[in-house]
């Protein structure tokens, strides 16, 4: 434990991680989105950190679920302990060169992983990579991720894809709130003794897979 980066030490015993969006008052009023805000909770709903998404105006309203963003990520002192940033990318499964990736920094400053997704023609996959780009896990999710409704889960599992170790899901925590407010509930759960800087790139995979298959579900609703 001597070794963990400055704030980190709040995942070290943590196996199940969860982050909810904050719903923006201004947001609901005006029928438009301000920046993203986040609760990361233990599994006993007690916030170790909270989030805010850095962009402008243009990326969030034009390019949306393409955009590039930075999330800045703080203990309960406001001490900023990871940093999640991923550029603008056209995000097409037919178009490999373009596929998303997005860099983890925990302290910021300081590489603790990446998040790159693969290239397959009917399910999502993303590798997990130390801050050698050493790759470390993979993430595949469902066919399908409209979920009608119910929880959809992205499985964590090893490089050769045999065995399951852990999972990211999204909840559905209720229809009629979910249709109102528009948020983000999701779930990680994995090896309580995974590496934190592991676990710090497995946040920020789950905003990736929030921008890219979630954040507009239910806006034709």
């Amino acid at each position: 434990t001597h070794n963990l980066p400055p704030g980190l030490e709040y995942l070290n015993k943590l196996d199940q991680i969860i982050i909810h969006q904050q719903v923006d008052l201004l947001e609901g009023l005006l029928g438009r989105e301000t920046s993203s805000k986040y609760e990361i909770k233990n599994h006993l709903g007690q916030r170790v950190y909270f989030a805010v998404e850095e962009n402008d105006c243009f990326d969030r309203n034009l390019c949306s679920p393409i955009r590039a963003f930075t999330i800045r990520i703080a203990d309960n002192t406001g001490r900023e302990v990871i940093t999640v940033s991923r550029p603008l990318r056209c995000n097409s499964c037919w178009f490999p060169c373009f596929l998303q990736e997005l860099e983890v920094q925990s302290p910021p400053g300081t590489i603790a992983g990446y998040v790159v997704q693969n290239w397959d023609p009917f399910l999502p996959k993303f590798t997990l990579q130390n801050e050698s780009k050493e790759d470390v896990l993979k993430i595949i999710g469902p066919c399908a991720t409209c979920g009608c409704f119910e929880d959809v889960d992205f499985e964590v599992k090893s490089l050769n894809e045999m065995s399951t170790i852990g999972k990211i899901s999204k909840y559905w925590s209720g229809f009629v709130n979910n249709v109102f407010t528009n948020t983000a509930n999701f779930g990680i759960q994995v090896p309580v003794d995974l590496d934190v800087r592991i676990k710090a790139v497995m946040i920020g995979a789950c905003f990736l897979i929030d921008l890219m298959f979630f954040e507009h579900s239910l806006d034709a609703l």
